[in-house]
């Protein structure tokens, strides 16, 4: 079966960094994205950046945009987002996510999900 597993988010004050890593098993490596989402309290899941696993095209929310890097290690099947300088209003679980189907999107339709690592920024 597909798993996924976020870990490394945390509680850290405005300006400071974190390194999320998703890591992936039960899934062929593939042309198809994985990305990030995150969602705050009362509000929608929100996409946040994707790569794919073949090629360096990668796919940015403007709210993150020159803050955010998100990278991807084939061999150990793992997506890392790096985020810097983050802001308070970063707070959110953020969820990892992949998919098999094809979609003409790049930031919907995605079927499998992790359970989700919960950031905290306070300023």
């Amino acid at each position: 079966q597909v798993q996924l597993v976020e870990s490394g988010g945390g509680s850290v004050q405005a300006g400071d960094s974190l390194r999320l890593s998703c890591a992936f098993s039960g899934l062929a490596i593939n042309t198809n994205p994985v990305g990030w989402f995150r969602q705050a309290p009362g509000k929608e899941r929100e996409f946040v950046a994707a790569i794919r696993w073949t090629g360096s095209n990668t796919y940015y929310a403007d709210s993150v945009k020159g803050r955010f890097t998100i990278s991807r290690n084939n061999d150990k099947s793992t997506v890392y987002l790096q985020m810097n300088s983050l802001k308070p209003e970063d707070t959110a679980v953020y969820y990892c996510a992949t998919k098999t189907r094809y979609s003409s999107s790049i930031t919907a339709d995605y079927a499998y999900w992790g359970q989700g690592t919960q950031v905290t920024v306070s300023s």
